[in-house]
């Protein structure tokens, strides 16, 4: 009988759709001095700091899913002979919805508005400059401009995987322009090579990352690459804090050069009096992006599938190392 190691608080609900011919092992959180458990296929409990500690006590483990898209934090201390799986697409409709939500909330100057709530202040955004905002052109002398609309902008999504692709669905029907990059080209839908972000950078207004970590894209967006973003243009960061260089970050909204929104820092969590906290036109939520009720029912579903797989002897899916962004 194959045992499957879950955490130990995990609800019973989740447990229904178990397939028959497993032995659920409940895994404490907190594991006593020379305490050992049989596990053969561990699903880990999302980002629990502890889980190297927690591995240590497990035996006979061949099979670890993760419920998250990022794997970096695993990676260092899962044997070779171990297979790892990652939660590629559970986070597809959370994490794409929080992007959407952070551009829309950039572009139309929520977080100004709400901060000028708090104070009781019924002031327009022109009150309040943000120093990309203005009244040229034809809006001079007619009207103060407070907000932008998405239609017509051009987004760069920098690791076209399926959270990718679920972000480009959700921006389509604001008919925006989409490019698109990941590790290597592909021809349907175009996506560039991850060589091209130089070229491209300068075409977009959006630009969100979304890139695994890895040593490769570790630093991917530096000063280099946001000197050669639009003024004004909104960087999101949705993968991970080290995907961004967070000292020319913050230089380049102290500078007023461009915004950002970003779900995940560098480091992480942020500490308090940290310069990104009080930088200029930057939106900043704690890590919440995959935090949602609908989330751990679309993550348990998944490890199921898994598990019927690994029972049927067929191949595992998101089995890291397979696939890149």
């Amino acid at each position: 009988m194959v045992k499957v190691g879950v955490d130990e608080a995990l609800s019973s609900e989740l447990l229904a759709e178990f397939p028959a011919g497993v032995e659920v092992v409940r895994i404490p959180r907190t594991m006593a001095e020379g305490q050992r458990l049989d596990v053969d296929f561990w699903i880990l409990p999302f980002a629990r700091r502890n889980a190297e500690e927690t591995f240590r006590h497990l035996r006979g483990v061949r099979v670890v899913q993760s419920m998250m898209a990022g794997v970096d934090w695993i990676t260092p201390w899962i044997p070779k002979d171990v297979v790892l799986c990652d939660g590629r697409g559970i986070h597809d409709i959370s994490a794409s919805e929080w992007v959407l939500a952070a551009i829309l909330a950039v572009m139309k100057r929520l977080p100004v508005y709400r901060d000028l709530q708090h104070k009781q202040e019924w002031k327009g955004f022109a009150t309040a400059t943000d120093n990309f905002l203005g009244e040229d052109g034809a809006a001079a002398g007619q009207y103060r401009v407070l907000g932008e609309d998405l239609a017509g902008k051009t987004v760069l999504i920098v690791g076209y995987g399926s959270i990718g692709a679920a972000i480009e669905a959700r921006l389509l029907p604001f008919e925006v322009k989409v490019l698109r990059i990941a590790r290597s080209a592909r021809e349907t839908p175009v996506v560039s090579a991850i060589g091209d972000l130089h070229r491209l950078l300068p075409e977009a207004d959006i630009v969100v990352a979304i890139v695994p970590q890895t040593e490769e894209t570790r630093g991917l967006i530096g000063a280099a690459e946001m000197a050669l973003m639009k003024k004004g243009a909104l960087l999101v960061n949705a993968a991970r804090g080290p995907v961004v260089v967070t000292d020319a970050l913050v230089n380049a909204l102290v500078e007023h050069r461009i915004r950002a929104a970003v779900d995940v820092t560098d480091p992480e969590p942020l500490p308090a009096g940290h310069p990104l906290w009080t930088a200029p036109n930057c939106l900043i939520t704690p890590h919440v992006g995959g935090s949602t009720p609908e989330f751990i029912y679309r993550a348990y579903r998944f490890g199921v599938a898994q598990l019927k797989r690994y029972l049927a002897g067929q191949p595992l899916e998101n089995v890291v190392g397979e696939a890149g962004y």
